[in-house]
């Protein structure tokens, strides 16, 4: 017998973007229903799957989702939000437990994968339950399946990720590639430190989110060419805590939130928001330390050229003890300088293939 075939609820007050989201849902073969008013899609009962735009009249997406999670609590989520929208939308996250979180403007490719990953995830929580119920014949199969199932998790928080970096990223175009070269060069001063397992994955995460926070901070600061005033610099300052606020209530990130918190700690105490030193910082925030400086002093900036690695490596020793952990500090310093020369290479090339994406050689939807 065949399997029935899923059902997307598409809702978006612009109806150029339902009719073009609910054209590519039916070339993939599925179904669909849509609404322009999230009133009336928040009587719909009978669906799988949702893609709904966040900032909508009188009931936004957050707001829908909770209403919809009611009616369906196994419906899979997917929420597309644009930049200026994403603080509010990550409440999200949390009330409306979002699949996938999309920024504007969506790529034709980037939605056609988040549909097929909706779609399998959905399957799969479907036979979860049906093997659940067969559990004493089925464990092998059942065994399998559960598997399956951690891999799609952790493809949903990657995904989530790289949607809040990309999100911060269309303000601030420097941020999006020094996070993920920092969360790399974090993740290889673990590694050598002896970091595994879920601890080395909190730490690349925190090290990726780590300026998340300037989300909440004013484009005529965020954005100034020029060095900011005092009273600037308070506010520029408030952002860890913006951070940590916006991602201690998922439940997987939490460890990646108390790095963001810490990331302009010191190790003398000379640093923000808290004055904290030594090992009263936790182990990602000093790690990140290093590689963050390290990044700063090579990369290039409108005001100055980016200097070589062996100015950053002999400026990071130099300051082992005062605003580094001199422990990490000796492990970076074992460290090959080749290594951070093949990581920098490998974002580099994730930047390109990104760029063409964006430049008009996969097909850009504009939302």
């Amino acid at each position: 017998m065949a399997p029935p075939i899923e059902r997307f609820l598409v809702v978006d007050d612009d109806p150029s973007i339902t009719d073009a989201i609910s054209k590519v849902v039916k070339s993939m073969g599925f179904e669909t229903i849509s609404h322009t008013d999230p009133r009336e899609a928040a009587k719909e009962t009978e669906f799988d799957l949702v893609i709904t735009d966040f900032m909508m009249p009188h009931m936004s997406g957050v707001e829908l989702l909770h209403a919809l999670r009611a009616a369906r609590p196994e419906a899979v989520r997917l929420l597309v939000t644009a930049a200026n929208d994403f603080k509010v939308a990550m409440k999200a996250v949390n009330e409306g437990e979002v699949f996938k979180l999309m920024s504007k403007p969506w790529g034709l490719n980037e939605l056609r994968s988040a549909i097929t990953s909706a779609v399998e995830y959905h399957r799969l929580i479907q036979d979860n339950k049906r093997l659940t119920r067969e559990l004493g014949q089925r464990n092998g199969e059942l065994t399998a399946l559960n598997a399956t199932l951690e891999q799609q998790v952790t493809e949903r928080t990657t995904g989530l990720l790289e949607g809040m970096i990309r999100a911060l990223d269309y303000r601030d175009t420097e941020t999006q590639w020094h996070s993920w070269r920092v969360a790399r060069f974090t993740r290889r001063i673990a590694e050598a430190m002896g970091i595994t397992g879920e601890q080395l994955v909190h730490i690349e995460q925190g090290a990726l989110l780590h300026d998340i926070g300037k989300i909440g901070v004013r484009d005529a600061i965020l954005l100034k060419p020029g060095p900011l005033t005092p009273e600037e610099w308070v506010e520029m300052k408030k952002h860890p805590e913006l951070g940590f606020r916006m991602l201690q209530n998922i439940p997987y990130l939490k460890p990646a939130a108390d790095i963001v918190y810490q990331h302009q700690e010191k190790w003398n105490g000379q640093g923000y928001p808290r004055g904290l030193k030594g090992e009263e910082i936790t182990i990602g925030a000093r790690l990140f330390c290093i590689a963050d400086t390290m990044d700063a002093i090579c990369s290039d900036r409108p005001y100055r050229k980016g200097s070589t690695l062996e100015v950053a490596i002999t400026e990071i020793g130099r300051l082992a003890g005062t605003q580094f952990d001199p422990k990490a500090v000796e492990t970076y310093l074992a460290i090959p300088p080749t290594e951070w020369v093949r990581i920098r290479h490998d974002i580099e090339h994730l930047e390109q293939v990104d760029r063409r994406r964006t430049t008009g050689e996969i097909p850009i939807v504009k939302g």
